[in-house]
Parts: C-alpha cells; sequence; structure tokens
C-alpha cells in the first residue's frame, strides 16, 4: 500500500480533509503535527525529510502552507505532490496571519520552487480563496494538465471536491 504524507497548513488540523479523503480511499496517510511558529522552516523540513525516509514515503500532499513544504520537499526529493490551495509565498502571507516569527528562512527556500518538476504536481485552488491571493502566480509555476481551478472554492480544502479530483489523478500518482 503506498504511503502518503500530509502536511497540513499553518494553524490546521493534522486530520484535514486531505487526511480524511485519502484515509477513506484506503490509503496509509502520515500526518505530523507542526509547530510552524516555533520551529525554523529547516528544522520542519528535516522532520518531514526523515519521516518521508523512514516510511518510504511515495506521495506528498500539502495544504495551504504545507503546500509550500511539500513543494521545497518534491524539488529536494524528487517525489510527487498534491497541494490544495498552496501558499507558495509564505514570507507575504503569514504576517497577515499573525505569524510573529521570522520570514527570511522562507524567502530564502522560495527560491527552490525555481526547480520543480511541473510533471510532478497536481494542484487544485478555490477560485474564492480568501487567505491566499498570490494564486496567480501559482498557476504560472505549476500550471499543467492536474491544474484545476474551482470556481467557488474557498481556501478550505473542504470546499473543493478532492475524492473525486483524488480518483481522476489517481492513475498519475500510483504509478
Amino acid at each position: 500500500m503506498m504511503k502518503i504524507l500530509n502536511i497540513h497548513g499553518y494553524g490546521g488540523s493534522t486530520q484535514n480533509s486531505a487526511y480524511n479523503t485519502f484515509t477513506n480511499m484506503g490509503y496509509e496517510v502520515i500526518s505530523p503535527a507542526l509547530d510552524y511558529d516555533n520551529r525554523s522552516p529547516e528544522e520542519i523540513l528535516s522532520e518531514l525529510k526523515s519521516i518521508i525516509d523512514s516510511n518510504g514515503v511515495k506521495l506528498i500532499v500539502g495544504t495551504s502552507l504545507g503546500g509550500f513544504f511539500s513543494a521545497v520537499l518534491s524539488v529536494r526529493t524528487g517525489l510527487p505532490v498534491i497541494l490544495l490551495n498552496p501558499c507558495l509565498m509564505p514570507f507575504y502571507h503569514l504576517p497577515e496571519l499573525g505569524y510573529n516569527g521570522d520570514v527570511k528562512p522562507f524567502m530564502a527556500l522560495f527560491g527552490e520552487l525555481s526547480g520543480i518538476d511541473t510533471d510532478k504536481v497536481s494542484c487544485i485552488i478555490g477560485s474564492e480563496d480568501e487567505l491566499i491571493s498570490t494564486h496567480a502566480f501559482t498557476k504560472k509555476l505549476l500550471e499543467n494538465e492536474r491544474f484545476r481551478i474551482i470556481t467557488g472554492g474557498k481556501h478550505s480544502a473542504f470546499t473543493l471536491p478532492l475524492a473525486d479530483y483524488f480518483s481522476e489523478i489517481r492513475p498519475w500518482f500510483e504509478i
């Protein structure tokens, strides 16, 4: 059975919409609780990379800020990722959400996104995302045949048709 690493967003839940949908589809989902406020981005990436290596993870799924970490991990590991309303510019958005940490490490990691292989990315975003205003950039960086904009979808992945989307792209990530 394929193992999936699910990375929640800032202030998000380990048992988020992606976790529940993939679990209901019969996959083994590893969904660690991440303390974004008290750990550096590199510490978080190191923890996530360790989880990938020790568990034989074959797919990474990231929601919002988890999408940023998923994208960086895809660049570093070559693993496929599914991004749900990804926050690819956390240095811009996190201060708006009450984050008091240093955003400079996110700026340094942002440069790594230029190395992303869009053949390894699937992305779904809501057209009415009320938290992330930079999805035009997301589309320019990641658009491919699996890129979807859901009319009326909001930031919460609960507003996105995840079961249908995951079923549609299943042949891609089960290769």
